[in-house]
């Protein structure tokens, strides 16, 4: 066990959670995506979500920043509950999300899409925006792509930019959504190592992935999804090596191939 994962064995348990979803629905027509979704998120935890398309992960994180309106059931975010529009602002000022696609703008430099939001939203003075960008860009490992345009980049410096992005606002979640489902296979690694550092950094995360090896290596908590549901929610460890539900051992020998 690393040291950052001692130091989170060693806090409560019974603090508050910084994310709480109980009984959360969601409707597409009539494909009911999501059945009473119950979880709760530690501050500091790093939870992986897989299972097998279709079966309502990224709807669900998407839900906690109101991408998807759920319909029925309750979300709170560090203490804020999101419901009917209200309380939108303050919660995607405290979560941050970072996409399969990286939605960033060709049309300015590496640097001033990571200084953008900081400046429109928090009001934030352009020098002291551009000097945290900077920062960050270093802490993702491009500092030197920052007067680069985004076409200019690999695929995989892309998605460093939109990670430094969402860091910019200082939110004390990071949502992640199959992040390098779209990346060459040469340039996942390079994303997958950023993640592992703000894990070890102590950022709350939920990561959607099919990256199984991250998610032994780096997830304090796995949970599995099934027909828009959560069937298994334990340790990496124990998933892998004693999955209790039928789905799930049917996911797992498909995955790794036993």
């Amino acid at each position: 066990m690393t040291a950052t994962n001692l130091q989170k064995a060693a806090s409560p348990s019974s603090a508050e959670p910084i994310i709480k979803a109980v009984d959360v629905h969601k409707n597409f027509g009539n494909f009911h995506a999501l059945r009473g979704v119950n979880m709760s998120v530690q501050p500091g935890e790093v939870v992986v979500i897989i299972g097998p398309s279709g079966s309502g992960k990224s709807t669900f994180i998407r839900t906690i920043n109101r991408l998807e309106e759920h319909d029925k059931g309750t979300i709170v975010v560090d203490g804020i509950e999101l419901k009917d529009g209200q309380n939108l602002d303050a919660i995607r000022r405290e979560v941050g999300m970072v996409f399969q696609s990286f939605n960033l703008f060709p049309h300015l430099t590496v640097l001033q899409n990571v200084a953008l939001a900081p400046m429109r939203v928090r009001k934030t003075p352009k020098a002291q925006a551009d000097k945290r960008a900077l920062e960050l860009l270093e802490r993702v490992g491009i500092a030197e792509q920052a007067h680069k345009f985004p076409a200019q980049l690999s695929g995989g410096q892309q998605q460093r930019v939109a990670i430094a992005r969402a860091l910019a606002m200082d939110p004390k979640v990071m949502l992640f959504d199959e992040p390098t489902s779209a990346l060459d296979p040469e340039m996942i690694k390079e994303v997958l190592d950023v993640m592992k550092g703000l894990a070890g950094s102590g950022m709350t995360m939920l990561v959607v992935t099919h990256e199984m090896g991250f998610a032994r290596e780096v997830a304090d908590r796995l949970v599995f999804f099934d027909e828009g549901n959560i069937v298994e929610d334990t340790t990496p460890d124990e998933f892998y090596n004693n999955p209790q539900h039928e789905r799930a051992k049917a996911f797992l020998s498909k995955v790794l191939g036993h």
